[in-house]
This record gives C-alpha cells, structure tokens and sequence, in this order.
C-alpha cells in the first residue's frame, strides 16, 4: 500500500510539472552570441509602441502581465554587430533601450562597449525615438551617440525640448539622411532609409533595406495599408532575403470600439491574402513585427500564430538572430 501511495504521489507531481505553459513564460533566457566576425542582426523587441501591458488595458490580454510581466515583451528594436569592425548599431530608441542596449552588447563578442556606434530612428511616434532621454544627463550622460534622422525628425529633434536639450548638451550628434542615399557604415555593412506613408505629424517614416556581405534585409515597422504605397511591397520583398513588416494588428476584430481610419496599419490577414500566391521560399522572407498588445501573435502557442506558422510565414520573437 505504501508503495502505491508513493506511486500516485509521483505520478501527481510529473502531472502538475507538465502543465500547460503560462503565455507569460520567458520564450528564451540567454543572449545568443553572433558568429565571429560576422555580419548580424539580433531582434531586440517585436511589440508595439506603448508595450506590453498597454497602459490602463483592462482585457485577459493585460491583466496577468502588470503582476506577472513577461520580461521578453520589448517594444519593437532591432540590432546589427559586425563583430570585425568591432560596432555595433541600433535601430530605434524605444522606451525599452537600457534593457536593449544591454541584450545588444551581450550578444557581440567585443562585449565592453556600452554604447552602439549609432541609432537609427524610422519617425517620431514614441515608440521609436522617446528613448533618446536616456542618453542625457539623467540617465546615461552619454557623449556625441550618431543618431540618423531624416530632415524633419533632425529639425524636430534640434528644435524642441527635451529633445534640444541633448543635443545642446553634446549627448547626441544628429546625423541627416535622405531619402534612398545609402549609409556605409563599415566595409561589410551599408543601410537605405526610404520614405513610406504613415501618420507624420512630426516627421517623415521611413523603412530600411540594410545590406550585410551576405544578405539583405528590409524593416518597416510602421506604414499604412500596402496600397497606400506607391512602391510594391512584393516587389520589395522579391529584392531581399528577410523582410520585417508591419503586423501591428492580426485583424479589424482586434480593434474593437476604435476607427479603423485613424489606425490604418495593413492587417496580418490582410498581408497573408496579399502574399498568399508567392512562392514557399518568398513567403518565408516574411516576419511580422510591432505587434500590439491585443495581437494574438504576442502567444507563440495562439491558434493565430499557428496559423501564420501554417501559411508560410514568420513572427519575429525577441533574440532571433540571424546572419547577414
């Protein structure tokens, strides 16, 4: 009898550790290491502007995540080392750029610079550019950071307060750029901002086809529906290798009370239905990114993400590295 009651004892402690896995579970813990002297992007955030949880969300979307924060819910930023030319950039200044200027240095092998060698700004809504005021005398301190903008996010920046207050401070040097000017950045290593429609109440957005030795990558977190647009997006996916694009919302159910027209992000289903003729290998160039805190893509487990899964595509996740 004793023998039996060990055995259901066992039996109900292997049960309870196999339980069905809390979507607020940490995905990945370590910082992957890009390969040596190579070429690399590291996902440093996949959600949209305002994270996840959005604040004063009242749906089960929220609710675990203010006494349970998952800790990989970064708002959206990517990274690029090239490990051989000892630099390392970022893209985006989000609200989350200490905890990603740290996944950024751990992940290159010359891991005692702080600071990336540039950021890399899209526009100015704030997920994208508010982190810059932890580079100023609060926080950081930091000295002469490039920061690339295009001309009236520069102006916008060097203009208004906190904003001027980093540059007047020599925090930040404001680096212009133009529309489809190439950027080299190192021999390996070259970037193109090109304009694309968007809400720019106080500057241009743009997206970035970011070229290493080996591949080419396009990132455009932030536009309006594709038709908007006067370039072909498949077009511009046909022209490189990995394609991070906008899935801010999976669908127009997701938005519930809100207007759609002030909000007109393409919908993933919408980008599914756009791309679902594309050949296999073209469909898995595709990797939604800023997804909002109600996307149901945020679950890795979701019969949403499955479904994406299932059609071809990709969800970028934080830490996914890739070689370029």
């Amino acid at each position: 009898m004793t023998q039996i009651k060990v055995l259901v004892f066992i039996l109900i402690f292997l049960a309870c550790k196999e339980a069905p896995r809390n979507i607020t579970e940490p995905l990945k813990d370590v910082v992957p290491k890009s390969a040596t002297n190579q070429v690399s992007l590291v996902v440093l955030g996949n959600v949209q502007d305002a994270g996840s949880p959005h604040i004063a969300c009242k749906k089960n979307c929220c609710k675990a995540l203010f006494t349970n924060p998952d800790k990989n819910r970064k708002v959206v930023s990517l990274g690029i080392l090239d490990n051989e030319s000892h630099k390392k950039y970022l893209f985006e200044a989000t609200p989350d750029i200490a905890e990603q200027f740290k996944i950024l240095k751990e992940a290159g092998i010359h891991g005692d610079k702080e600071i990336p060698d540039g950021i890399f700004l899209t526009h100015a809504h704030i997920g994208h550019y508010t982190g810059l005021m932890y580079l100023g005398k609060e926080a950081m301190n930091a000295s002469k950071v490039p920061v690339y903008a295009m001309p009236r996010l520069k102006t916008f920046l060097e203009k208004n307060g906190p904003w001027s207050q980093l540059v007047a401070n020599g925090n930040i040097t404001v680096q212009e750029m133009a529309d489809q000017r190439e950027i080299r950045l190192t021999p390996k290593l070259r970037v193109t901002p090109f304009t694309v429609p968007h809400r720019d109440e106080y500057s241009e957005t743009v997206g970035y086809t970011i070229i290493g030795p080996n591949k080419r990558l396009l990132f455009i977190p932030d536009i309006d529906k594709w038709d908007r647009w006067e370039t072909d997006i498949i077009k511009e996916i046909s022209k490189v290798d990995i394609a991070f694009i906008d899935g801010a919302f999976y669908d127009a159910e997701e938005i519930g009370h809100r207007d759609i027209s002030e909000i007109p992000h393409p919908f993933i289903v919408e980008s599914m239905a756009l791309f679902k003729n594309l050949p296999a290998n073209e469909k898995q160039k595709v990797h939604f990114i800023h997804l909002n805190h109600t996307n149901p893509l945020l679950d890795p487990v979701s019969s949403q993400s499955q479904e994406v899964i299932a059609n071809g595509f990709n969800i970028a996740r934080i830490y996914d590295t890739i070689e370029l």
